[in-house]
């Protein structure tokens, strides 16, 4: 499987887990199976947040990983008002007992808030000192949010933001600002979010060129950009098998311009989109 690298050397499948919407009073052994099946097929990145089901998510990961922690490079979020001096400790402490683990791989501040980032970057230094965390990032945060870090931006191992064929934004100037900091990007929703994305026209002909769902290209399609991490949720067997199938779809340059005639790729700066 492709691997990404963070700054201090850690790899990572480029295709992860996602959580969204999870521990909301579904299945939770279903969603845990999915996730063990995930592991099972080499998505060893999950991602979750105490915001997802109000740490239900949480649950549902620390039930997928019991007994496996040592296979999982395990991400959560807080909440941009518990991001301060005061209130992350708390927070983290509240994750890493849904999760039933000791320490993070890698935490985020989910958005930015009313706490000051320097704030929230020395309250992630001193979880890190105190072994909670390996590293921080952040998530929905745009050039100007990361600029504001200052002499912190080299530690802040990776921002996660919305990207997929339908919010191409991120394209402009976004990712090219990470690559040149290699910084690794998450996308999160890389399929997109109510189905609409994979009912497009062009999508599914491509779709049917390769014989695959239109699931699988708009991930592909996510996938073939280096140093990016996509994070799509599946809470079934088929459906995560799908995901992993993704991994092999090699878009050729036909696929690309016509994705790129029906999902205009950004001109000008855009306004940083977020779900």
């Amino acid at each position: 499987m492709e691997q990404v690298r963070f700054q201090d050397g850690a790899a990572v499948p480029a295709l992860g887990q996602g959580t969204w919407r999870m521990g909301e009073g579904g299945d939770r052994r279903a969603e845990a199976d999915a996730l063990r099946l995930g592991l099972d097929l080499g998505l060893t990145l999950i991602d979750t947040a105490e915001m997802y089901g109000e740490g239900g998510a949480e649950e549902v990961v620390g039930d997928a990983i019991a007994g496996r922690r040592e296979e999982v490079f395990l991400v959560s979020k807080v909440y941009p008002h518990n991001a301060s001096a005061r209130k992350l400790p708390v927070a983290l402490a509240a994750s890493l007992k849904r999760l039933r683990v000791e320490r993070l791989d890698l935490y985020l501040l989910h958005w930015r808030g009313g706490v000051p980032l320097a704030e929230t970057v020395q309250a992630m230094e001193a979880a890190r000192a105190r072994g909670q965390i390996a590293r921080w990032g952040v998530s929905n945060l745009d050039v100007a949010d990361l600029r504001e870090l200052g002499p912190a931006l080299p530690d802040c191992a990776t921002n996660q933001v919305l990207w997929n064929l339908e919010a191409r934004g991120v394209e402009f100037d976004l990712l090219p600002f990470c690559a040149e900091r290699a910084m690794p990007v998450m996308a999160y929703s890389p399929i997109g979010q109510g189905g609409a994305l994979l009912r497009h026209r062009a999508l599914r002909a491509v779709a049917e060129r390769h014989g695959v769902a239109p699931a699988q290209v708009a991930l592909a399609f996510v996938l073939a950009r280096p140093g990016v991490i996509a994070i799509p949720k599946a809470s079934d067997p088929a459906h995560q098998r799908a995901n992993v199938a993704a991994r092999d779809l090699r878009l050729t340059d036909q696929d690309k311009a016509e994705l790129d005639a029906a999902f205009p790729p950004p001109r000008r700066k855009q306004a940083l989109e977020m779900l």
